[in-house]
C-alpha cells in the first residue's frame, strides 16, 4: 500500500485509517472473482464493510467496480445503467418505470417503496412499511440494517454546484433527471434522513468520502460514529490510485 503521512491526521483519525488499511489489505489478499449480477437475497449480512453510493458529482472520481472486492455496494436510481450494485434503491415513480422497462430487476435486487403505479410489477422488493424517504438515505438505512461495522458514503454531496446554485448529479441532462443548468435540489430532507440513520445506528462507523472543500454539515459532524475522509486518502487506503 502507498505510504500515508500520518502527521496530517489526529491520533483518533490515524487509528481509524490504520484499521481501514488493515481490513482492505486482508480483503484484497482473500478476494474472489467479482459477481457482476449478484443473486437475489434478503438475508442480513455481518461482513465488515459496505459502500453506499449517492449520485453527487464527487463520486465520479471512484469507479464502483473497483469497490466490489472490498464489500457490498448499495446504489441509487440510474446507477444501474452502467453498473449493477448488490442492492439498487429507487423510490421515484419515473425511475422505477424506467428500470422495469429495462428488465434489470429480473436479474438484480431492486428495492423501492410500495406505490400503486407499480405494485403489480414483477421482480421488485418493497419496503414494508414504506420508508417514505429519498433514495440515498433509504439506501444508507438498508445498508445499516444489514449490520456492517463500517459504511462508506460516497456521492452524498448535499449542496448544489457553483456555490450551491446548480443541480448536482452525475446523471444531469439524462432521462428522468433535471438539466445541469437547473437550480440545485433542496437537500434538507436528505440531510435530516441521513442524520436519523446515523443517530439510530451508533454501533456502526460511517465515513463520508468527499472532495476537498465539499460541504460538511454540522448536523452530521457532531456524531462520534461519523467522520469524513478525502477522496484522495480513500483511494490510497483501498489502493485505487
Amino acid at each position: 500500500m502507498a505510504k500515508i503521512d500520518k502527521s496530517k491526521f489526529s491520533k483518533e483519525q490515524w487509528k481509524i485509517i490504520k484499521e481501514q488499511r488493515r481490513i482492505a489489505k486482508e480483503l484484497k489478499q482473500n478476494q474472489t472473482t467479482p459477481i457482476i449480477s449478484p443473486p437475489k437475497t434478503n438475508i442480513y449480512h455481518s461482513t465488515d464493510i459496505a459502500f453506499v453510493l449517492g449520485n453527487g458529482t464527487s463520486r465520479e472520481a471512484v469507479n464502483p467496480e473497483d469497490l466490489r472486492q472490498y464489500g457490498k455496494i448499495y446504489g441509487c436510481n440510474a446507477l444501474y445503467r452502467s453498473f449493477a450494485p448488490d442492492y439498487l434503491i429507487a423510490v421515484d415513480v419515473k425511475m422505477i418505470l424506467e428500470i422495469n422497462k429495462s428488465g434489470y430487476q429480473k436479474h438484480n435486487e431492486v428495492w423501492t417503496n410500495p406505490n400503486k403505479s407499480y405494485n403489480m410489477m414483477k421482480g421488485f422488493n418493497f419496503f414494508n412499511p414504506s420508508k417514505g424517504w429519498s433514495s440515498g438515505p433509504t439506501a444508507l438505512w438498508l445498508a445499516s440494517q444489514h449490520r456492517y461495522n463500517k459504511i462508506y458514503i460516497l456521492g452524498f454531496d448535499y449542496q448544489g454546484l457553483e456555490g450551491g446554485k446548480k443541480f448536482n448529479n452525475i446523471y444531469a441532462n439524462t432521462q428522468n433527471y433535471k438539466k445541469s443548468n437547473d437550480g440545485a435540489t433542496f437537500f434538507g430532507n436528505w440531510l435530516r434522513q441521513t442524520k436519523s440513520v446515523i443517530d439510530t445506528h451508533r454501533n456502526i462507523q460511517y465515513i463520508r468520502v468527499i472532495e476537498e472543500g465539499n460541504y460538511k454539515p454540522d448536523e452530521l459532524n457532531k456524531f462520534d460514529n461519523f467522520t469524513t475522509q478525502s477522496i484522495v486518502n480513500f483511494k490510497k487506503i483501498f489502493q485505487l490510485m
